[in-house]
């Protein structure tokens, strides 16, 4: 069952990314992405087996991003592969069946290219510009999601990219299965607080 809301952390200087994931979790977040840039795979590990204590303590699904055999070696969930990573088809060979791999897309060849690989899951994006991520794909906007979820995709799409409280509704009515979420919790004054309200927005209860 792929979530709703995926939850990714961020490399910060005032925050661990177990400090993050419990904050998140604390809010009801169900899937958690470790985000780790620029450490070694023996530090991400060690960040992970933290995390993934949290994650089993809250029965959160457990995502690392781009560190296949960290994945592997940590028991997690699954991964998260970017345009540059790691093929997901050489993932899968690494990971067996019973993982979950992501992949990231920006345009429909994308999205195409990512169901012949058999990704269980896509992140498209960015919807704008956002500072969390380096060398940006181009901003698609309502009206990229639009057009894009409109040929039909076989897989869940997960938009990504810059996404407020106040774009959850719009956005979701262009047509992605869910949203993935960064700054917007762990920036936040009050990350739980956050993340239960987005939450609420896409279950109906808040706009």
């Amino acid at each position: 069952m792929i979530s709703k809301l995926h939850y990714i952390t961020q490399d910060l200087a005032h925050k661990t990314h177990a400090e993050q994931t419990e904050a998140a979790c604390a809010g009801g977040v169900d899937w958690v992405q470790l985000r780790v840039k620029n450490q070694t795979d023996e530090r991400v590990l060690e960040i992970a087996l933290e995390v993934k204590r949290i994650c089993d303590a809250h029965g959160a699904t457990l995502i690392i991003n781009d560190r296949v055999r960290v994945a592997k070696e940590v028991g997690a969930h699954g991964v998260h592969l970017g345009k540059t990573d790691m093929p997901s088809k050489e993932a899968r060979r690494v990971l067996g069946a019973g993982f979950i791999i992501g992949g990231t897309a920006n345009t429909l060849d994308d999205i195409r290219a990512l169901e012949q690989a058999g990704v269980d899951y896509i992140g498209l994006g960015p919807f704008r510009f956002t500072e969390t991520k380096k060398n940006l794909s181009p901003v698609l906007g309502l009206e990229g999601y639009r057009n894009i979820l409109g040929g039909g995709v076989s897989v869940p799409v997960v938009a990504i990219g810059g996404i407020k409280h106040g774009d959850i509704t719009a956005v979701m009515e262009a047509g992605p299965h869910g949203v993935a979420l960064s700054s917007l919790i762990n920036l936040a004054e009050n990350p739980s607080a956050s993340a239960k309200k987005v939450l609420d927005i896409l279950a109906g209860k808040t706009a």
